[in-house]
């Protein structure tokens, strides 16, 4: 099976996307793309009405019902049964027969009984040609102590346990007022994180330990510059284990209160604010400076995909991930569930055996974790992502993949740990967008990349978010929330030039220029751990 996936030469209007369809012969290239020469079906970059005539090298091809953008035609028959390739690789197999001109989606086209993969350890490994020193580029960042650099510099207020939460949302509360915050220009804010955790859970468990992990990972984080933690003070999740687990504090104990030895919530509120109020001027000493692009650690994301996801932002984010890992930088992978079908692409990218096989491990964990709550991995896309035509989970993973482009699979790690290894990294996490960034920005992500084709307000508190439209419809319905138009490749941008806007984009936001989420103030609410385990 080949995995080469070459990039389209696209060319057209993206904005007749929103148009009517074509009335009469058209040359298959102005109004669909097709992505590899073993493909059964093209993308529709435009509503496709029955009847219409397509030209192609093969022969005429009439389209035998509606095909919304997005969507794919059958450019040749299929059997029931019979593989349907798209990438030049499997997304499912006919549940019917299927003409030429059919519309092919839900309707008659499933994952079938599995795919078999070869995956190939290591076969398609390269080393990564590096940037010479002297051409790096670099951003200006804040430089910490340790070493690692922030791409932000925010004051935190972290809650132990859902008890506590509303005290800790009470306290950032105060520091809203911008006459408050003005005497620390270097500071970005003050966030808070609550938690909907931290009790109900087996005393000792791993499972804690994830939630430690994670908790302790978004606060000792490079963009956060100071932090104060609440407790209720009979939780399950003890800040005192919490420090002791995961080392907190480097050292030096982190400041704790505690309600029910402090006073009471507003006791503890009052002096959560002293607390911080004593951090800022700390972390106001902070300030920017030139640093190279090898301190980038970006994770990549996708929500709301559709049809294009794996044609347009993808595929850019990708070539922009590349760049970064030239320049020694790092990107993140995640979402384990959204490379479901499409592994065998990354396990023949992998630097050795070892971590090719921790990846695939890690996909039967989520083959019997799913099956003991009677679930399937590939349930997916979800209904918004069918809408915006993908069909089987194959098809969106092998969209998905695109984001982490063609360098090498570095290291695999388990969801919220320390990412330690530069270049291509996978962290293991579930499909849904909040979880998955919440872990990857615990493991010292520094910027997020966050492509979308349905539409997405997304943002993430302390890490920026940058976020990627697939089409110019998406874009110019949610300009206000959308960083870069990726649709533009639809009218002839090339996938290196979309990929040096990205990573220019990435470098500007590192530096300070705030993404459109920040500008809309979003990404307070979209810290949400990963709760594994019995609920007691």
């Amino acid at each position: 099976m080949s995995t080469t996936q070459s990039a389209p030469q696209l060319k057209g209007d993206g904005v007749t996307m929103l148009g009517r369809g074509p009335q009469g012969p058209v040359d298959l290239a102005d109004v669909a793309v097709v992505l590899h020469p073993a493909d059964a079906v093209a993308i529709a970059k435009q509503p496709l009405l029955p009847r219409t005539v397509l030209r192609t090298a093969e022969g005429e091809v009439r389209v035998g019902g509606m095909i919304p953008p997005g969507h794919k035609v059958a450019l040749r028959p299929v059997p029931k049964g019979g593989e349907v390739r798209r990438y030049g690789q499997i997304i499912g197999f006919a549940t019917q027969d299927i003409p030429v001109g059919a519309h092919v989606h839900s309707h008659n086209l499933s994952v079938g009984e599995g795919l078999e993969l070869d995956y190939a350890y290591s076969s398609e490994y390269r080393p990564v040609e590096m940037v010479p020193e002297a051409e790096r580029r670099t951003f200006m960042g804040f430089r910490r102590k340790d070493g690692r650099v922030g791409t932000r510099n925010y004051v935190a207020v972290l809650a132990s346990v859902n008890c506590s939460s509303s005290a800790t949302r009470r306290v950032v509360d105060h520091f809203r007022d911008p006459a408050v915050m003005a005497p620390y220009p270097n500071v970005d804010g003050v966030v808070a994180f609550a938690t909907k955790g931290g009790c109900g859970s087996h005393y000792g468990s791993s499972d804690l330990g994830v939630l430690q992990r994670t908790m302790a990972g978004i606060v000792d984080h490079p963009n956060v510059g100071a932090y104060v933690i609440l407790s209720l003070g009979c939780e399950v999740n003890q800040p005192s284990d919490m420090i002791e687990a995961t080392g907190l504090g480097n050292g030096h104990q982190p400041l704790v209160l505690t309600i029910q030895q402090d006073g009471g919530f507003a006791k503890t509120v009052e002096q959560g604010i002293a607390a911080v109020e004593k951090l800022l001027p700390v972390a106001n000493e902070a300030r920017r400076e030139p640093v190279p692009a090898s301190e980038l650690t970006v994770a990549l994301q996708c929500g709301g995909s559709d049809g294009w996801s794996g044609v347009t932002a993808n595929p850019g984010l990708g070539n922009a991930a590349d760049k970064i890992v030239r320049q020694g930088g790092t990107v993140v992978l995640g979402e384990t569930t959204e490379v479901y079908g499409g592994e065998h692409i990354l396990t023949r990218r992998a630097k050795n055996r070892e971590v090719g096989e921790a990846l695939v491990e890690r996909i039967g964990w989520w083959e019997k974790y799913t099956a003991m709550f009677g679930a399937s991995i590939d349930n997916n896309p979800a209904p918004g992502n069918k809408l915006g035509g993908l069909t089987t989970i194959y098809e969106k993973s092998l969209g998905a993949i695109a984001k982490a482009g063609t360098t090498p699979l570095n290291q695999v790690v388990g969801y919220a740990e320390r990412v330690t290894e530069r270049g291509f990294v996978h962290m293991d996490t579930p499909g849904y967008d909040p979880v998955s960034v919440t872990g990857q920005v615990a493991g010292g992500c520094n910027v997020i990349v966050f492509t979308t084709g349905r539409g997405s307000c997304f943002g993430f508190k302390p890490s920026p978010s940058i976020k990627i439209a697939t089409n110019a419809t998406l874009y110019g319905n949610q300009e206000p929330d959308m960083d870069v138009n990726a649709g533009r490749m639809l009218d002839g941008l090339s996938l290196d030039q979309m990929g040096d806007e990205i990573f220019d984009r990435i470098l500007a936001v590192a530096s300070g220029e705030p993404s459109k989420s920040e500008l809309a103030g979003v990404g307070e609410e979209e810290f949400n751990p990963w709760i594994l385990g019995v609920m007691l």
